[in-house]
C-alpha cells in the first residue's frame, strides 16, 4: 500500500494571501526569517488579514538560514507560552522548516530532537494547532511537503525531518512574494526545484501520481528559470508554481543522494542548498544512470531533446543542466565554488559517511557505500567524469 499526501488546501495566484481573512481561530503565531517580509510589507499584510479574521497574533522573527536546533526549541517555548491554534510561517524554506519543527515540540514538549529525526516516526500533530505555509522563494516547496531540514551546528550535520504529519494544512502560493527575490536566490532556488523534480521522477517511491507532477515541473523550470533569473515577471510567477509542483512530487516520491550530499556540505562548508544541488546534480545523474537511464531519457524527451538512444538522451540532459548552471552563474565544481583542497580533504570522509546516513539516501535509485560516496564527492570537487 502506498500513500499520496498534500495540503488540504492550496491557494495560488495573485491576491491569494487574502485567504487569511477567512481563517477561524483565536490565536496565531507568525514565524518569519531575516526581515525581507517586513521590509516589503508582507508581514503587515498578514497581521492585518489575521486581525480582520479576529485572530490575535504573536511574532517569532529572525529565523536564520539553515535553522538550528536551538532556534526550533526556543520557538517551541514561545508557542507553548502563547498557545496558538494556528501557526503561520512565511518566507523562504528556513522559517517554514523551522516552524514545522517548532510545531512538533509545541504539541509534544517531552519529545526529543533525536526522536524527531527518525523518518516517519512523529506522534499525531494538530492536537493544538494547524499550519499555514506562505513561501517567498521558488525552490524548497516546503509549503506542500512532509519535510523540514534542521541543522545541528555542534555536530555539523543537517537533519531532514520526514513525516506526513508536518505537511501543512494550507499552502498559500502567492507569486507577489516571489517577485522580491534577488537574482542569485532565483538561480539557487530554481535549481533546487529542478533537482526536486528530477530526483522525484527517479526515486524509489515514484508513482503514477507523482510522475506527472515531476515532469510538468521539470518542463516549467526549463522554460522559465533563465527568464526569471533575468527579471521577467511572468516567468517568475510561473516558477513559483513550478517549484510547488516539484514539491508535491518529491514529498510523496522522496528524493535521492543529490540532497543527501547537499545537506552534508551545507552544514560543513555552508554552500547554499540550491547551489549545492545544482553542482551535484549532473554528477549524480552520471552515477545513477546505470539504474534508471530510461527515466532520465524520459526527462530529456519531455524537454524536447533529441537523440537516438537512452544513453545519448541522458548525455544531453546532463549537458543541458550544465548549460543552465553556466547561464545562472553557478559553479560546476566544489573547487570552483571556493572550497580549498585542504578543507575538502579534511572533511570528505566525514561528509561522505553522514551523507550515507541521510534520510534521502534510502530512496536513491542506485545503492551507494560510504567509500563510493567519497569517490563521488571527489568527482564533484575536481570536476572528474563519474565512472563508479
Amino acid at each position: 500500500m502506498a500513500r499520496f499526501t498534500l495540503p488540504r488546501d492550496i491557494y495560488h495566484g495573485e491576491g491569494s494571501l487574502e485567504v487569511l481573512k477567512t481563517l477561524k481561530g483565536k490565536k496565531a503565531i507568525i514565524v518569519v526569517g531575516g526581515g525581507s517580509m517586513k521590509r516589503f510589507g508582507f508581514l503587515d499584510k498578514v497581521e492585518s488579514y489575521l486581525k480582520e479574521a479576529g485572530i490575535e497574533t504573536r511574532l517569532i522573527e529572525g529565523v536564520e538560514p539553515d535553522p538550528s536546533v536551538e532556534t526550533v526549541m526556543n520557538g517551541a517555548e514561545v508557542m507553548r507560552d502563547f498557545e496558538p491554534d494556528w501557526i503561520v510561517a512565511m518566507g523562504g524554506g528556513s522559517p517554514i522548516d523551522a516552524a514545522k519543527a517548532m510545531w512538533i515540540f509545541y504539541e509534544y514538549p517531552e519529545f526529543t530532537f533525536e526522536q524527531a529525526v527518525v523518518p516517519f516516526g512523529l506522534p499525531e500533530l494538530r492536537q493544538k494547532a494547524k499550519f499555514v505555509a506562505i513561501p517567498s522563494t521558488s525552490g524548497t516547496a516546503t509549503e506542500v511537503t512532509a519535510f523540514s531540514v534542521i541543522t545541528d551546528y555542534k555536530a555539523k550535520i543537517k537533519y531532514p525531518l520526514a513525516d506526513f504529519n508536518i505537511t501543512p494544512d494550507i499552502a498559500i502560493v502567492d507569486p507577489e512574494l516571489a517577485q522580491t527575490m534577488p537574482a542569485k536566490l532565483v538561480a539557487h532556488t530554481g535549481m533546487d526545484a529542478l533537482t526536486h523534480a528530477i530526483e522525484a521522477y527517479t526515486a524509489s517511491l515514484r508513482s503514477n501520481f507523482s510522475d506527472p507532477l515531476a515532469l510538468k515541473a521539470i518542463d516549467m523550470v526549463k522554460v522559465n528559470l533563465i527568464k526569471s533569473f533575468e527579471g521577467d515577471k511572468e516567468s517568475r510567477d510561473l516558477m513559483h508554481e513550478a517549484q510547488c509542483l516539484a514539491g508535491m512530487a518529491f514529498s510523496n516520491a522522496l528524493l535521492g543522494i543529490v540532497h543527501s550530499m547537499a545537506h552534508k556540505v551545507g552544514a560543513v562548508f555552508h554552500i547554499p542548498h540550491g547551489c549545492a544541488n545544482a553542482i551535484f546534480l549532473p554528477y549524480v545523474i552520471q552515477y545513477n544512470r546505470v539504474a534508471c537511464e530510461d527515466r532520465y531519457a524520459d526527462i530529456a524527451r519531455t524537454l524536447g531533446l533529441k537523440a537516438e538512444s537512452n544513453e545519448k538522451l541522458t548525455d544531453a540532459l546532463i549537458e543541458t543542466i550544465n548549460e543552465m548552471n553556466t547561464e545562472l552563474n553557478i559553479p560546476h565544481t566544489m573547487k570552483e565554488y571556493g572550497i580549498t583542497e585542504e578543507d575538502f580533504k579534511a572533511n570528505v570522509e566525514f561528509i561522505s559517511k553522514n551523507a550515507i546516513l541521510d534520510a534521502c539516501t534510502g530512496s536513491n535509485p542506485r545503492e551507494i557505500t560510504a567509500e563510493v560516496m567519497e569517490k563521488l564527492f571527489e568527482c564533484t570537487y575536481y570536476g572528474n567524469k563519474v565512472n563508479l
